[in-house]
């Protein structure tokens, strides 16, 4: 019965199988709905019957087509299992992937669905996320060689630096106790907040954290800044009322406390995140993860990038 099978038979089997719709299952496998039903036909004919029942308004998979599903299923997905690990192997994408971020904001909100999307193509090769602080200049860990990739807050503009898929962008909000007295405002622009103190991480580029937290505001007045030695730290900071902190809305999603609470900013434009690594160390991997980061981040970002 499989002698002279090929592999487009088994494919178009399982995705009408999964679809129940020619027209459908064409769109998927990038074909026309009459090639598919001729596809299925040469199949039928090697099992020697019906596959699946069609009529005009429905297409159903029949016992012989039930056992088909179940046993060529586990098959088809151990043969993709096969190819993806020759592949990662061939490829150089093997061993581990060293991702660092100093907060998991900067991950995103599709930064597990990246990871997981990566390591099913890649099965060789698994994804190391290292917490990088504030303790040293983050791409001391790129040039150490410690990290391959580093998730970071725009902008960036070194040119030894490869930018690569964005990852989130967010409106700007101001982190601050449940307490204080802007926190009863439906918004709040930079003017509003200049007399607060707000955090500062000198081991961030100075472009970036001066595009984050503007250093004056537009009348003018210095903000002052206190240095932060790690995100996870400021929630307890906010809460005591110690500073008040321009930040992204993501960030109470990641590190919630019940005395903090947020307000909008109007007057500072959406903050992104994005996959960095320097350009001298490209390789294989770097290439493979940010071709997922970009698969999965398709039409996933409400605001212009």
């Amino acid at each position: 019965m499989a002698s002279g099978l090929e592999l487009r038979e088994v494919r178009a089997f399982l995705t009408l199988a999964e679809e129940l719709h020619f027209g459908r299952t064409a769109d998927r496998l990038g074909i026309t709905p009459s090639r598919v039903s001729q596809t299925i036909r040469q199949l039928e004919a090697r099992v020697g019957g019906r596959l699946f029942d069609r009529s005009s308004r429905r297409v159903a998979l029949t016992p012989a087509g039930e056992r088909l599903r179940r046993d060529a299923g586990a098959a088809w997905e151990q043969l993709e299992q096969a190819l993806a690990g020759a592949r990662s192997v061939a490829t150089g994408v093997a061993g581990a992937l060293r991702l660092g971020m100093y907060s998991r904001c900067n991950g995103g909100p599709r930064f597990l669905e990246i990871v997981k999307t990566f390591e099913a193509r890649h099965p060789d090769c698994r994804v190391q996320v290292v917490d990088t602080g504030f303790e040293r200049d983050q791409f001391d860990w790129l040039r150490r060689r410690e990290l391959d990739l580093l998730a970071m807050r725009l902008p960036l503009h070194d040119p030894w630096l490869t930018i690569g898929p964005v990852l989130s962008c967010e409106p700007r909000v101001l982190a601050l106790a449940a307490d204080h007295p802007l926190a009863k405002r439906a918004s709040v622009c930079v003017d509003d907040f200049a007399g607060c103190t707000v955090p500062d991480a000198p081991t961030l580029p100075r472009e970036l954290m001066d595009a984050f937290i503007p250093p004056r505001s537009p009348s003018g007045t210095v903000l002052h800044r206190t240095p932060h030695r790690a995100v996870a730290e400021a929630p307890i900071r906010l809460a005591l009322g110690e500073m008040v902190h321009p930040t992204v809305p993501s960030f109470l999603e990641h590190y919630p406390h019940p005395g903090v609470t947020s307000v909008p900013i109007r007057d500072l434009p959406p903050s992104r995140t994005a996959l960095v690594w320097l350009s001298s160390q490209h390789s294989p991997r770097h290439e493979a993860f940010a071709r997922v980061a970009e698969d999965v981040m398709a039409g996933a970002l409400p605001l212009a990038a």
